[in-house]
């Protein structure tokens, strides 16, 4: 007699220990962007790049019928609700099962939308309740309540106190909030990463204090117009928080060389730090947080006049920072063409360079940064009146992945560096404010570039933005046909522009004057921009066409040729001097265009 196969027993059950626990926290070398462009990041209550921050559900209980999707386990669950764009959408699938409901509502919560008093009111509700299905205070990672500003004080935030486990902490502009406020948010928060409280000028040394009591995996800090906090905090925070990261203490005026010291000697792994407007720092700590920081990739000093070329000198002469891209040193009046010299040598690989104010620096300096080649994509050189047409000529040779240049006031400037300029395959924006020497050549240099022979497989113009302020010059065909050849222009300032400033029929078409303006400054202002720019192209091309002729020659190209100086033994005296070839490089490019946001700030006076 054949004996029965047994059959298996029981409904095959119980899910692997992986499922049922909850995910990892974020690591320590979390490399997550702490401070980005947008105001507030809590536009969508379920935006997650991965899944390192869901806590895993347990596995429901084995039911007699269920659907294939309801046996996935949660991993994947949690991964395709990740996907879903729509908050609504969102919040259906939390009402479909428990099962989904588990692995859908940490997308939902996770980072509540605030932006309005109302969604305000319905998240203390539900983290303040003792009596919910879900544990709603553990689940928020991200706060932010920028966008309440003036209505969050000291008791608006109390009920978060019990949202143990917040990562990123926004409190951007919240006047009204004053240490007490702050420090019951920070208090027991072992996993805060990224703390703002930029604007916060009633906020002293006590909450810094606190978070260095409190936060020891704190990455990003941005501290921005706390006017009052000093150096005693900043240092307790540098030697606590050793994993910092991203620091912004712009316009702390009462931070000297000692915090800065700390923070080069103690957080070795300082990717950004924001120093504008910080009047005590000198020479030492610049040398220090350079010297130390071999993971540095962006440093912003500007304001900080006390700096002078030693600060860069004294960098040890076989150092390389290789990860510096972003250097910012505007307004360091006491910099020379020996300091721009050393920091090309030091960071061969900028990518952003600025140098407005620094009006000590010459044509050595400019050769100087033209031996960062391709790497260069952003330029500011505002204000430098003593640079010449031959060095900008040769920066355009060997830097021709330029997207932004700014020679604002650059009053020796003349139409060879404009028409030069106008040779750069990717040229985004650019500043030529006060260059009083430049004519309707430049502008139609720039209008045509884009149909020379080189040029013209690259397709239309890229220009969006062009500042040609109090260029007094300039006459109206020359910028019509600048509209005309750059259909992406965006912005174009001709403010002091008699052509334009003069004639009402024009000046509708520009965006309001902002209110602290004077009359004089009223009268003269001559902005387009967005729609603007789009209406003026438009009356030029319909209304206006039988004027003048808009294709006319204004000039002839050959103009001018015999009477312009030779740059030829100026520039090989020059290129001999720096070393550098005249080869220019391949013009292959690869369209990255990420930095050039960095600086977004208007020209215009």
């Amino acid at each position: 007699m054949t004996r029965s196969r047994a059959q298996v027993a029981g409904n095959g059950g119980s899910t692997s220990a992986s499922s049922s626990a909850s995910s990892p926290e974020r690591a320590v070398s979390d490399d997550a962007d702490f401070f980005t462009a947008q105001r507030n990041d809590s536009q969508s209550s379920i935006g997650i790049d991965t899944l390192k921050d869901m806590t895993m559900s347990p596995a429901p209980i084995q039911q007699h019928v269920s659907s294939p999707i309801s046996r996935l386990p949660p991993e994947l669950l949690i991964y395709i609700f990740s996907k879903i764009t729509s908050s609504a959408d969102l919040r259906s699938c939390v009402l479909v099962s428990k099962t989904w409901s588990r692995n859908s509502v940490d997308l939902l919560w996770h980072r509540p939308l605030c932006n309005e008093w109302e969604k305000l009111k319905k998240v203390v509700a539900a983290v303040g309740s003792r009596d919910s299905y879900f544990p709603y205070n553990e689940l928020i990672k991200r706060l932010n309540l920028s966008n309440l500003t003036e209505e969050i004080n000291d008791a608006t935030v109390q009920p978060f106190v019990r949202c143990s486990r917040i990562e990123r902490l926004t409190l951007t502009g919240c006047i009204e909030l004053t240490n007490s406020g702050v420090i019951s948010l920070i208090d027991g928060s072992r996993g805060l990463l990224a703390l703002d409280i930029t604007g916060l000028d009633s906020v002293t040394d006590y909450s810094l204090l606190a978070v260095a009591d409190n936060c020891p995996r704190l990455q990003g800090l941005n501290i921005t117009d706390c006017s009052k906090v000093t150096d005693e905090s900043l240092v307790a925070v540098a030697e606590a928080c050793r994993f910092l990261k991203r620091l912004k203490l712009n316009n702390c005026s009462l931070i000297t060389d000692k915090s800065i010291l700390a923070v080069a000697y103690h957080c070795p792994s300082m990717l950004e730090i924001d120093l504008y407007n910080c009047r005590q720092i000198t020479d030492e700590s610049i040398t220090a947080l350079i010297s130390r920081g071999r993971q540095l990739r962006e440093l912003r000093v500007g304001q900080c006049n006390l700096i002078t070329d030693n600060a860069f000198l004294e960098i040890p002469t076989n150092l390389t920072l290789e990860s510096l891209r972003i250097l910012d040193l505007t307004a360091c009046a006491q910099l020379r063409d020996d300091a721009v010299e050393k920091i090309i040598e030091t960071s061969p690989r900028l990518r952003n360079l600025v140098l407005a104010k620094c009006r000590e620096i010459t044509d050595r300096s400019v050769m100087a940064i033209t031996k960062l080649g391709k790497n260069l994509h952003y330029i500011h050189l505002g204000h430098c009146a003593q640079i010449t047409d031959a060095a900008v000529i040769q920066l355009v040779k060997m830097c021709n992945r330029i997207r932004y240049i700014d020679l604002a006031c650059c009053h020796r400037l003349t139409d060879l560096s404009v028409k030069q300029l106008a040779t750069l395959p990717k040229l985004r924006r650019i500043g030529l404010v006060k260059c009083n020497s430049i004519t309707d050549k430049s502008i139609l240099a720039l209008a045509k570039a884009n149909l020379e022979p080189r040029a013209k497989s690259q397709g239309p113009s890229f220009l969006e933005r062009v500042h040609l302020s109090y260029c007094i010059h300039l006459t109206l065909q020359g910028i019509h046909a600048l509209l005309n050849q750059c259909p992406k222009l965006t912005h174009l300032s001709l403010t002091g522009v008699q052509a334009f400033f003069l004639r009402d029929d024009l000046i509708k078409f520009c965006r309001e004057a902002p209110p602290e303006f004077t009359d004089h400054q009223r009268n003269v202002f001559c902005v387009f921009s967005g729609e603007g720019v789009n209406r003026l192209r438009h009356y030029l091309n319909e209304d206006l066409r039988a004027t003048y002729d808009p294709e006319g020659t204004m000039y002839d190209d050959r103009d001018g040729e015999d009477g312009e100086p030779d740059q030829t033994v100026e520039m090989a005296g020059m290129m001999h001097a720096t070393g550098l070839g005249v080869d220019d490089e391949d013009m292959e490019d690869d369209v990255d265009v990420g930095d050039e946001s960095q600086y977004g700030g208007e020209v215009d006076p």
